[in-house]
């Protein structure tokens, strides 16, 4: 179904040959302000359990630069990273449980992040069209054989791989532990490796900062909300079985900016207090994602849960320019299969908007002693949709280094965890205007796919057609 706003984008489907030729620890080029044995405190915030996990991204760089050596990428990006290791110290340490499964970083002999180098006998233009996550990119991740999933205890928090193309080209594939950094912190970090890495010196703007005491639960703990996102709640519809008991499928939509503001337009509450195009966003999408399942039982209630930064909302103390710890939390909007599939736009929205405003600085507070007694051991997945917003990270113009912008900046893989959807940044290409433009990634049964393009694109012409009566 074409649409001038929206546009589905089909992935390749691909094999992509890698050789692994070498494997190197990278350590802090300088000494540290830590010895072997030493530890340092994580705050229950970077401890949530849907912290426990590595954030896998890749970048794509092209080589048309006369100055560009295929031979200098990993030494240069390897001598960066030792550089840039020394204040960001932290990442070269590893993670250890303590008392009640609390985690901390310790720091050991021979520890240190992992380069690894790789070279794929096929060139960049084989890959196609680098403007949507592409999960047979996965050979460009480095895993360890038989690796656990969700595995983050006693490995290297900083995994990078640099697999060099037949034609010039190279790509990236980074694993950073989110215990360690949220995107926006991840943001940080990458910049400060960039900047290092295209200057030749060592770069820290904002210098980092840990601070992870500042965020000690109380005594004694103080839990003010019931924090639904965390529950343990029994499945008692059949959203999760068609996910995980099919193989869902990865599908990416390219929004333009016209179709957001459109969205927003139509979804503006009654009452005086609108909406942000994230709330209208979400809501649609959440909706259209659950049509498409055709979720049942109508009476169940569904959760969606979505990330929001916390840090200008932080006073007592002020939060330091460089944190680049976790403070995103994950507030819920809950609504019955029926309210969802048969209620208007509006009140799907104020239901998203609510929930955003809920978040404060003692929500925060609220979800750090929550944690500290309650401690969840598994991600709780019962009728939820999570939705992880990355179009305000620089991830593009954080990640050059030296070799200009990249092709392609972002996640690779949903399938994983398929009720976990993405908003990203579409990249700007010189033939077209794509400012402001964004690319939603979903995971779907194959057999809902084209229920799902219907109901993002016919439901809308509905809503008009309401609004305007």
């Amino acid at each position: 179904m074409a649409h001038p706003w929206v546009q589905e984008l089909h992935l390749r489907h691909l094999n992509i040959p890698v050789i692994i030729d070498n494997l190197f620890p990278v350590t802090p080029s300088r000494p540290i302000p830590v010895k072997p044995g030493d530890t340092l405190y994580l705050s229950n915030l970077d401890d949530m359990i849907g912290a426990r996990v590595f954030t896998p991204t890749v970048y794509f760089y092209q080589s048309d630069s006369l100055s560009f050596s295929q031979r200098s990428v990993t030494k240069t990006l390897r001598d960066a990273l030792a550089d840039v290791l020394v204040p960001y110290y932290p990442l070269s340490g590893r993670l250890r449980e303590t008392r009640n499964g609390k985690l901390e970083v310790f720091f050991g002999p021979e520890q240190g992040a992992l380069m690894v180098e790789a070279r794929s006998d096929i060139a960049l233009a084989e890959l196609g069209d680098l403007t949507a996550p592409n999960p047979a990119w996965e050979p460009l991740i480095f895993k360890f054989a038989n690796e656990e999933q969700y595995k983050v205890l006693d490995m290297p928090l900083v995994i990078a791989q640099v697999t060099l193309f037949r034609c010039g080209g190279f790509s990236l594939g980074l694993r950073l532990c989110h215990c360690i950094c949220d995107g926006l912190g991840a943001m940080q970090f990458l910049g400060a490796w960039a900047a290092t890495a295209k200057t030749g010196t060592l770069v820290t703007n904002p210098e980092p900062c840990w601070d992870r005491e500042i965020f000690r639960p109380r005594d004694p703990p103080v839990v003010k909300f019931p924090h639904i996102e965390f529950m343990r709640i029994d499945e008692g519809s059949n959203l999760t079985m068609t996910l995980w008991k099919t193989k869902p499928v990865q599908k990416c939509y390219s929004i333009k900016r016209e179709f957001q503001n459109f969205l927003k337009s139509l979804a503006q509450s009654f009452d005086s207090e609108g909406c942000t195009t994230f709330d209208a966003m979400a809501a649609h999408i959440w909706r259209s994602w659950v049509k498409a399942l055709d979720v049942r039982p109508l009476d169940y209630r569904l959760r969606l849960t979505f990330s929001v930064n916390t840090r200008q909302k932080l006073m007592n103390p002020p939060l330091k320019e460089g944190f680049y710890g976790n403070l995103v939390c994950v507030p819920c909007a809950t609504s019955t299969v029926s309210n969802l599939v048969h209620g208007e736009l509006p009140e799907i929205t104020r239901l998203v908007r609510e929930a955003r405003q809920s978040v404060s600085e003692e929500y925060l507070r609220s979800i750090v002693d929550y944690v500290d007694v309650h401690r969840p051991k598994q991600l709780e997945f019962g009728g939820k949709l999570t939705i992880t917003q990355w179009t305000r990270f620089s991830i593009y113009q954080c990640a050059d280094f030296g070799w200009g912008r990249p092709l392609y900046a972002g996640p690779i893989d949903l399938t994983p965890t398929p009720q976990v959807c993405v908003f990203l940044p579409e990249v700007e290409k010189a033939d077209s205007n794509s400012n402001g433009s964004m690319i939603v990634c979903i995971c779907l049964p194959e057999s809902a796919v084209q229920k799902f393009t219907q109901a993002l694109l016919l439901d809308l012409q509905k809503d008009m057609i309401q609004t305007l009566c």
